[in-house]
């Protein structure tokens, strides 16, 4: 969605190379591998916080990326495929207690996944996690019902819902989504101040020149405030939500104080 107008807004082709794979990781390691000042990073905080904190074997540290520009944030979806009898938090719960529940992922460590952790503990809900290589693949199974239960992001998620491939019986985000104003959020059944989703935010290697970086930064922010791409995410289900350079790193940080603590128990 922001290539081609952050092409123009250079001068450069921008070209947007997917590297799925061990929950972001292997995209975070290519940049924060790189020592041009031409390839940088968007990404959700699993490879840019959680993973980190929690894998030893990574070839990057948390210190070896840096913030350019928040984008976008998109609340999570806590769906069940439409055979689980259950329409609310509270009804799932004491399902998993009668029967075998399989939980979907996009990897082990990945936010969802936490996200996951999170409520079980906060509710006692009994399942079995199931990581896969990528978000995509995980609501997939589940719409399929080889899962049974899956918490991502509303952007992929939404139009499985919509199209009742999915049932809906939460969502991480602070107040009810206008896309969805039925739908309870997660922690009004329950689980007091539960917020959780995906942040889109780029991030360059740390040897990246600050004049680069801040023209980058400034660039970015002013395509994801135009009308046109507010308008296109807000129909997906996300919010412009734009950060400077400082502000991303802060937004890390406090982010890593958030879930080692989850991690560690």
């Amino acid at each position: 969605l922001i290539s081609k107008p952050l092409g123009d807004a250079l001068g450069v082709s921008v070209v947007v190379e997917n590297r799925p794979g061990a929950a972001g990781n292997a995209g975070a390691t290519l940049v924060a591998t790189s020592t041009d000042a031409h390839t940088v990073l968007l990404s959700d905080i699993g490879s840019l916080v959680i993973s980190p904190l929690m894998l030893q074997n990574l070839s990057y540290k948390a210190g070896d990326l840096r913030g350019v520009a928040m984008l976008a944030y998109s609340p999570y979806l806590f769906a069940v495929n439409p055979q689980v009898p259950a329409r609310t938090l509270s009804e799932l719960v004491a399902f998993s207690k009668t029967a075998p529940l399989n939980v979907a992922s996009s990897g082990t460590g990945s936010p969802n996944h936490l996200g996951c952790v999170e409520i079980a503990e906060a509710t006692g809900m009994r399942w079995q996690h199931v990581p896969y290589k990528g978000g995509a693949q995980a609501i997939a199974d589940t719409a399929a019902g080889a899962t049974q239960v899956v918490l991502n992001g509303m952007l992929a998620t939404l139009p499985l819902v919509q199209s009742g491939k999915l049932r809906a019986v939460g969502i991480s985000r602070r107040t009810r989504s206008p896309l969805m104003p039925d739908l309870a959020t997660i922690a009004e059944q329950g689980i007091k101040d539960f917020e959780a989703g995906t942040y889109q935010g780029v991030v360059c290697p740390k040897s990246m020149p600050r004049a680069a970086v801040d023209r980058l930064s400034t660039a970015l922010i002013q395509i994801a405030r135009t009308p046109e791409i507010r308008a296109r995410l807000t129909e997906a289900g996300a919010e412009v939500m734009t950060m400077s350079p400082p502000e991303v790193d802060g937004f890390m940080e406090s982010e890593r104080k958030r879930w080692s603590s989850l991690i560690q128990r």
